[in-house]
């Protein structure tokens, strides 16, 4: 016979609380009958609303702004041809191409001897643009005037895509463009950043032509982490005047 358990005895430990320390991923929910239980029913809806507030999430200009100001950064601020939302998300072409107005503004700025050129995009997650771009940028920046290099105006693009740095490091007459953007969020992480790296940008490069450094979060890939990986792979593809599949991230073969 089953000895009855106390009503104020603590439950017996959940032998998977150990794993769950190290994943957001939804594992052991338990069941309540042939579902869920209501908690993690709960729990998966409010994930799926902050994944969809992310989508519709738009760039805080004024806290980008003053934030890049601190860092002595000179700010120019663009869109695309998607001209709303909705848009944007029907038609992918039109985030990755210039409007016609904020290319002619941009060409006023250019500087052909510039050879980076840093974007914040929203991508299909501003809300990751807002918490982590300006933290990356601290740990990146002084790795890159350490190493002498002349950086483009900052770029805030709104309504972008990825291919939307070709546009813009052509305009600007940037050797490489470094497109800081959210990524598409997940039920466990609404907010990551991406950064794409694209040598010699200009319309009709292609994702092979990119690097990917990718999960940029506290939870994730940290600010110091990703800036070592983005410093490395940057000065890599100057030296070596490539990108994307031809250009390895080597430093843990260094390391050895």
């Amino acid at each position: 016979m089953q000895t009855p358990v106390h009503p104020h005895t603590p439950p017996p430990d959940d032998p998977w609380a150990g794993l769950r320390a190290y994943t957001a991923a939804r594992i052991a929910l338990g069941r309540t009958g042939t579902s869920v239980p209501l908690r993690e029913s709960l729990a998966f809806r409010l994930a799926h609303a902050h994944a969809r507030d992310a989508v519709y999430s738009t760039l805080d200009l004024p806290h980008l702004t003053a934030g890049l100001k601190t860092l002595a950064l000179p700010v120019c601020t663009v869109r695309s041809r998607a001209e709303t939302r909705e848009q944007y998300l029907h038609r992918p072409d039109y985030g990755r191409q210039l409007a016609e107005e904020c290319r002619q503004q941009m060409q006023e700025a250019a500087a052909p001897e510039a050879a980076v050129v840093i974007i914040l995009a929203d991508g299909l997650s501003a809300t990751a643009v807002n918490e982590h771009a300006l933290p990356l940028l601290h740990e990146l920046l002084p790795k890159l005037r350490q190493a002498g290099f002349r950086l483009a105006p900052v770029v805030l693009a709104e309504q972008a895509r990825v291919a939307l740095s070709d546009d813009i490091g052509e305009v600007l007459g940037a050797r490489l463009a470094l497109m800081l953007i959210g990524e598409r969020p997940g039920l466990s992480a609404p907010h990551s950043l991406g950064a794409y790296l694209t040598y010699a940008p200009r319309p009709g490069r292609t994702d092979e032509a990119r690097n990917c450094v990718s999960n940029i979060r506290p939870e994730g890939l940290s600010y110091v982490a990703a800036a070592d990986k983005l410093f490395y792979l940057i000065q890599e593809s100057l030296r070596r005047q490539l990108s994307g599949v031809a250009l390895k991230d080597e430093t843990g073969l260094l390391e050895g």
